[in-house]
């Protein structure tokens, strides 16, 4: 497959980020590179996507509970708080403009909610600073919208790569979904929508060994 070009990255989340970033070393051969904290309480580890040998910028981000964060409950971001194993739990798109894509599905129907300023600092004290959606019952199943304005996109930074190879969502019927994802102009473009018995997302790709592992 081609890295879709609105695709701007996937989000694995988990209970530890230290433990997540072991399980998919495991899997895939692949160590995360540390990523930084969020003021949610988050932390994260990422890994760039490429496709035959051709780099995005898109990445996959590996995010669990900060070790350090200053409150000790669980954040439940990405629904965090109620996972007890790694999971493909959300994905992010960016468009071409936020705002605009923003007014245009609400005027067909559907409301990604506001657009917020977020931010994190690198291990090196960077400070990295971005826009998206976060509505407050945001669903998974829908991609959020992101925009970077003048950050660099951290898929393009120095950290390891791993290949895409496939991004399905199953659904038991996919119709309303696919409607949702055609109001916010996305359509099953980034990830595949196909019918299948539960709801969730699976990932694929292909590690330095050719072979395809399925998260």
């Amino acid at each position: 497959m081609s890295i879709p070009r609105l695709l701007d990255h996937v989000v694995i989340a988990g209970p530890d980020l230290a433990a997540l970033v072991d399980w998919f070393a495991d899997r895939t051969g692949v160590i995360a590179a540390p990523g930084g904290a969020h003021p949610t309480g988050t932390a994260n580890a990422l890994v760039a996507l490429t496709v035959d040998g051709s780099r995005g910028p898109q990445y996959i981000e590996l995010i669990g509970p900060d070790p350090d964060r200053a409150q000790p409950a669980v954040p439940t971001t990405f629904g965090i708080d109620a996972l007890t194993a790694p999971r493909v739990q959300a994905y992010a798109v960016h468009p071409d403009d936020i705002d605009a894509t923003v007014a245009a599905a609400r005027a067909n129907g559907y409301d990604p909610g506001d657009v917020s300023d977020l931010s994190r600092r690198t291990p090196d004290g960077t400070l990295l600073e971005w826009r998206l959606t976060r509505g407050e019952h945001q669903r998974l199943d829908v991609p959020f919208l992101i925009d970077w304005g003048r950050t660099a996109q951290p898929g393009l930074g120095d950290i390891p790569t791993i290949e895409l190879v496939s991004f399905v969502r199953t659904e038991p019927d996919p119709a309303p979904l696919i409607g949702i994802l055609d109001a916010l102009g996305v359509g099953d473009r980034v990830a595949e929508v196909v019918e299948g018995d539960e709801s969730g997302f699976r990932l694929a790709l292909r590690t330095a060994s050719g072979e395809v592992v399925e998260l």
